[in-house]
């Protein structure tokens, strides 16, 4: 079409008025098709003269950045980007004329039309390439990718990988350090079996007696009592692992996770209260029932509040949402604590990562083994200083349904005896 156009140009002089209607509307037609295109795509383009004017935009790149484009040309591009990062980026990098590719920024992506005000928080791709055309730069394309979901995939595969490695070294840790802190116990409280008949013998000592060994004695039993306290911290760090790379039993029952969710908060609502946190239930009365193991998914929530009640140490809120989406079920839990750096957004799921001066760095990761057991996902949003959300997506179980039998014939429907479709009236 393009040669066809280019060589009807070339001769435009000698065609009539219907070659030139036709030769308008075969372009305008071009023109519409890659404009379709260009809407069509998943990813944001942008293109620049070679003064740096904008002069093509599609809505992805509009949505994306988000990006002023109310009239293409004029300034540079640079300055109809809100965002001040990307913006510095985009004029650095187009005034030296470097080639850059797939540099990653967070940004607040605007999915509202016309929408100004604070948006989604993604993670962007953005490349700035040449435009050449006949050995000479024309300007410059820019190509935006939204990769937050691809890189949620990475890290829940990173994490999946680094527990299937832990797996492998479950049976060593059991042997290797269970077991010599049994042995350790053991001897402990042979020491202070001795220790306790020394106290009786120097309490029958004569006072007139020399050396009251009484004063070392108390003092060993402090040094004992602190190595006992290791040992129990111990082993219930090997406990935790353990419980990490084993593979569960769940006992998956058919119930209901709003119940499960009062039920919870009403256990925690005292220590809560106490704490100076409001708890607010946001539950869907229309929440089909799931399959779940009652006692693990009750652990894994528990384990969510109580991270969200430490991320609260002066009160705050806590708000725990449910709600459903055709196939999948989504538990969210909400507080407004302090955040997680978004450094440590990705890291949050993996064993033995843990801000917490005496956190053993599991239990994030047990909360995740669980989800995971469940055939579900768990992901994070955050944002330092203004709380976070944890949401939690299972499967909605899919009903068999049954053929109506042919005239009230009903072999093929041992459950519904009136000759109806199970379930529909």
């Amino acid at each position: 079409m393009k040669d066809y156009i280019k060589g009807s140009i070339k001769r435009i002089s000698k065609l009539t008025r219907e070659q030139l209607e036709e030769l308008f509307i075969d372009a305008a037609s071009e023109i519409d098709r890659l404009e379709t295109v260009l809407e069509s795509l998943g990813e944001g383009i942008l293109v620049c003269d070679a003064k740096h004017s904008l002069v093509i935009a599609n809505k992805c790149a509009e949505r994306f950045l988000p990006l002023n484009v109310s009239a293409l040309g004029g300034d540079p591009v640079w300055t109809r980007v809100w965002d001040e990062k990307i913006a510095g980026f985009l004029e650095l990098t187009l005034k030296s004329g470097d080639r850059v590719q797939e540099r990653e920024f967070n940004a607040e992506a605007s999915y509202g039309a016309g929408s100004t005000g604070r948006g989604v928080q993604r993670l962007l791709s953005i490349s700035v390439l040449p435009l050449v055309r006949e050995h000479r730069v024309t300007g410059s394309l820019i190509y935006i990718e939204d990769i937050t979901e691809k890189r949620g995939r990475e890290a829940r595969l990173r994490r999946a990988e680094n527990l299937a490695s832990l797996t492998t070294l479950a049976a060593g840790v059991a042997h290797e350090i269970k077991n010599p802190l049994g042995s350790i116990s053991i001897h402990i409280q042979l020491m202070q079996k001795a220790l306790g008949a020394n106290r009786r013998l120097a309490e029958q000592r004569s006072p007139s007696e020399e050396g009251d060994p009484t004063p070392y004695l108390d003092q060993l039993d402090k040094y004992i009592a602190v190595v006992n306290e290791e040992i129990d911290r111990l082993n219930h760090i090997v406990v935790d692992f353990l419980f990490a790379v084993r593979p569960m039993n769940l006992d998956l029952r058919e119930g209901d996770v709003n119940v499960l969710i009062a039920d919870l908060m009403d256990f925690m609502g005292f220590e809560l209260s106490g704490a100076s946190i409001a708890c607010k239930l946001e539950l869907d009365e229309g929440l089909p029932l799931l399959k779940f193991d009652e006692r693990y998914l009750k652990q894994a929530l528990l384990n969510l509040v109580k991270n969200a009640a430490a991320a609260m140490p002066a009160g705050g809120n806590l708000t725990v949402k449910t709600e459903h989406k055709d196939s999948e079920a989504f538990i969210s839990v909400m507080d407004t604590g302090v955040g997680i750096p978004e450094e440590n957004l990705s890291k949050i799921f993996e064993p033995y990562f843990t801000t917490k001066a005496t956190g053993s760095g599991l239990g994030l990761t047990l909360v995740f083994k669980i989800i995971r057991e469940h055939q579900g996902e768990i992901s994070v949003k955050s944002r330092e200083g203004e709380g976070a959300c944890f949401t939690i997506s299972l499967p909605v179980p899919q009903r068999e349904r049954r053929l109506i039998g042919f005239e009230g014939d009903t072999r093929n429907e041992p459950d519904a005896p009136d000759g109806r479709e199970e379930g529909v009236s």
